[in-house]
């Protein structure tokens, strides 16, 4: 059994100590440090060859945003992946991780098992929403501010690399749809459906899923819709 090392940052010691009781607890994964800003959470994810870091958003110093983006930029920590705690899951600085290089993030009122969940759904390179958020959060959020001003000229040129499918897959993992639910709607196996999205994400740079949500956004491939 491959063990997740995960990374603990929150400036709350009260809190690390509690996420640490319940991580350490699994035989699948392990704490291997705990930080109190951002600064410190980037060194220790390249010191202790974190798989996960647990990222609050409002930390002093270098907060959780800055500490996400500059995990993601750095090639050393590619494979590092990052789930953004925050209290509030309707959150201005949520938008803003994914597009720094977060993988979801997760409401620190969640249970247990969806914070373990989240783990290895983040460990596994998988896109994690709040089980209380909506499959059209991300796009709520996205919507925030002046489309044509967020929308990125250099994506949408990079979509042309994709294939007719790899879009078409690309618009289903926007929608927030399950590789299951995109082959059922496009009457193609799972496993075709993870080849278009593994394909997908190396054309495109994309980390992770979420990282396609926000290009495909971005890109001007999906419009938001707001209810």
């Amino acid at each position: 059994m491959t063990t997740i090392r995960v990374l603990l940052a929150d400036d709350q010691a009260l809190l690390r100590s509690a996420f640490r009781v319940l991580v350490d607890s699994e035989p699948d994964m392990e704490v291997v440090g705990e930080a109190s800003d951002g600064a410190e959470a980037v060194r220790l994810a390249k010191e202790e060859r974190a798989d996960v870091v647990l990222m609050d958003i409002r930390m002093p110093g270098t907060d959780g945003l800055a500490a996400t983006r500059m995990i993601s930029e750095d090639p050393f920590l590619a494979r590092v992946r990052v789930v953004i705690l925050t209290t509030f899951e309707v959150d201005d600085y949520v938008v803003q991780s994914l597009r720094a290089g977060a993988s979801g993030f997760l409401g620190k009122g969640s249970e247990p098992e969806e914070l373990l969940s989240a783990i290895r759904i983040a460990a596994a390179g998988e896109a994690l929403l709040s089980p209380v958020a909506t499959k059209g959060l991300i796009a709520r959020f996205l919507a925030q501010g002046d489309l044509d001003e967020d929308r990125d000229p250099a994506r949408a040129e990079r979509l042309e690399a994709l294939t007719v499918r790899e879009r078409e897959v690309l618009v289903q993992v926007a929608g927030g749809h399950s590789n299951d639910e995109i082959a059922e709607r496009l009457e193609v196996s799972p496993l075709t459906v993870k080849t278009h999205v593994n394909r997908a994400m190396a054309k495109l740079g994309a980390r992770d899923r979420a990282q396609l949500v926000v290009i495909a956004y971005e890109s001007g491939l999906v419009r938001p819709r707001v209810e």
